[in-house]
């Protein structure tokens, strides 16, 4: 039952070109010794690369499984080992997501990193090769060399750029995404040992004892759920948020997060069915315990990228759900759910940078009444968090929904259980909003009668606090996403048919390794 591969049909390996533009584009980076070329030439890469993957979306065919523009080169013949790229219909929309981010990340940086910028613009670049090439590689070795690239920059990101704890959050996130990827390059040795390949259609179709899928799963489970992160595998994550600066929050967020959903879509589900029928309750149980968490935590919160980062943990609770209930629905809701935080928990990081540049905090009781001076950023604001809170015609609340619906068609209870969740983004999101645009905790304008306008700019005398509401640089960042917000929210169609074919692919892998086929997809 393995893929079928569907060999450059574009005439050049844009795969390799998307891949290795950015990495092409970094180590031009110290040759540049002007700061603003620098910067120029950091957003000329990740627009060059966006526009270089524009064609996996026009040119993608929607009505099948199969793996495309593939590209294989010999590497290391003697072990078997060779450079095979490759994307079906779930790993396209991720490399369309990071292509599509990383623009952003240079420009919501543009004020903010003053220092060691030749550096920083490196390490962006690089980072978006690593996480590019894990969504693109058809074999584990490529795969996970591209996985472990990723924890550098990243390590770096925040170890050097990040807040007053940086040294503590980069230790914390090496220590925990490493000692779990440690368990996965087990199961890729242990993979090759039984099957004698790398490459990962084969390994998706290869028979194995339940003994041996209940071993592998349980070491790419436990590389996974640190990633994605679950709990309660998820403490790295708010410190590694707070203390990373905008930029590195928006990775984090939009990108680094979903390499666990799609690990458990990649490696555990296919290779793994009977495992996986095994440990799915306990794992659903864990996104349960996850949402329920994850939102109650991001209710107490006066930080406010604090409340991101553990609202992060309540929705990627949605994405695990949604993945081991095997059903239709639930799967397509959580790959749907994964690009839809990337857009709006990245649209909110980059909204709490801004602010975070014009008061220097991120107490939200600091930043209240910003509605005052600040319109156009109050507008985006409450866009994003509508969005977060899943509210009907957004994209989140597809999302969402189709993960409830999966939950409730396979498992009642499930999704019984997990609408208290969505009760509480609606309560965290609603608190931030209405302290941010209108009053300070004790339920009076914060700051009201020290604030002056000058200049189109509010100043607060007794704080040191300017405000002015957004440029055009960050209007067009935050404008952007809206785009998104409002497209998939309204018209979703064109995203779900992308991955559709593959979902059905993978959930036939999974029904067949299971024999009950019927059972799984209800068809």
């Amino acid at each position: 039952m393995t893929n079928a591969l569907i060999y450059n049909s574009l005439g050049y390996p844009i795969l390799s070109v998307v891949l290795l533009t950015p990495l092409a584009g970094a180590a031009c980076c110290f040759f540049i010794r002007n700061q603003t070329v620098l910067k120029f030439w950091g957003l000329l890469v990740t627009l060059m690369t966006a526009a270089l993957s524009l064609p996996l979306w026009t040119a993608f065919d929607r009505t099948t499984a199969d793996y495309q523009f593939v590209e294989q080169l010999d590497w290391f013949p003697s072990i078997g080992l060779s450079y095979q790229l490759g994307v079906d219909g779930i790993s396209v929309l991720l490399v369309l997501l990071t292509t599509l981010i990383m623009p952003l990340c240079i420009l919501c940086s543009w004020k903010y990193i003053e220092h060691r910028l030749a550096e920083f613009i490196f390490v962006i670049l690089a980072m978006e090769t690593a996480m590019i090439g894990v969504f693109v590689s058809m074999n584990t070795v490529l795969f996970y060399i591209f996985w472990e690239a990723m924890l550098i920059p990243m390590y770096l990101l925040i170890a050097v750029w990040g807040g007053p704890r940086k040294d503590y959050a980069a230790i914390k996130f090496f220590l925990y995404t490493f000692i779990g990827s440690i368990f996965f390059l087990v199961a890729i040795v242990a993979l090759r040992v039984k099957t004698g390949t790398f490459f990962i259609p084969d390994l998706m179709a290869a028979e194995y004892s339940f003994a041996w899928q209940a071993w592998i799963f349980a070491a790419c489970a436990l590389a996974f759920a640190v990633k994605i992160p679950m709990f309660p595998f998820h403490t790295w994550l708010p410190a590694a948020h707070v203390e990373a600066p905008t930029a590195g929050s928006v990775i984090l967020a939009s990108i680094l997060l979903k390499m666990g959903g799609y690990g458990f879509l990649r490696f555990c589900l296919p290779m793994a069915p009977q495992a996986t029928e095994m440990f799915a309750p306990f794992l659903i149980a864990l996104s349960l315990v996850g949402i329920l968490y994850g939102g109650y935590l991001a209710l107490g919160q006066n930080d406010i990228k604090k409340l991101i980062a553990y609202s992060s943990v309540g929705h990627m609770g949605f994405v695990t759900l949604g993945i081991f209930l095997l059903n239709d629905e639930g799967v397509k809701g959580a790959m749907l759910q994964m690009i839809n935080h990337g857009i709006t928990t990245g649209a909110l990081f980059i909204c709490i940078g801004i602010i975070y540049e014009r008061t220097h905090s991120r107490d939200i009781g600091d930043n209240s009444a910003l509605g005052m001076f600040m319109p156009v950023y109050v507008t985006f604001l409450g866009i994003f968090s509508l969005s977060s809170l899943a509210f009907p015609g957004t994209n989140s609340f597809v999302g969402e929904f189709l993960v409830l619906m999966g939950a409730f068609r396979s498992q009642p209870l499930v999704g019984a259980i997990a609408i208290p969740g969505a009760i509480l983004a609606a309560a965290y999101m609603l608190r931030l909003l209405q302290k941010m645009v209108w009053a300070s905790s004790d339920g009076h304008i914060h700051h009201h009668d020290e604030v002056v306008l000058e200049g189109g700019h509010g100043e607060d005398h007794g704080h040191g606090r300017k405000l002015w509401d957004l440029d055009l640089r960050e209007t067009a960042c935050l404008t952007f996403l809206v785009v998104f917000v409002f497209w998939i929210g309204l018209n979703p169609q064109p995203v779900l048919s992308v991955m559709d074919a593959s979902v059905t692919h993978l959930l036939e892998q999974v029904a067949a390794g299971q024999g009950t086929a019927e059972a799984l997809t209800g068809h």
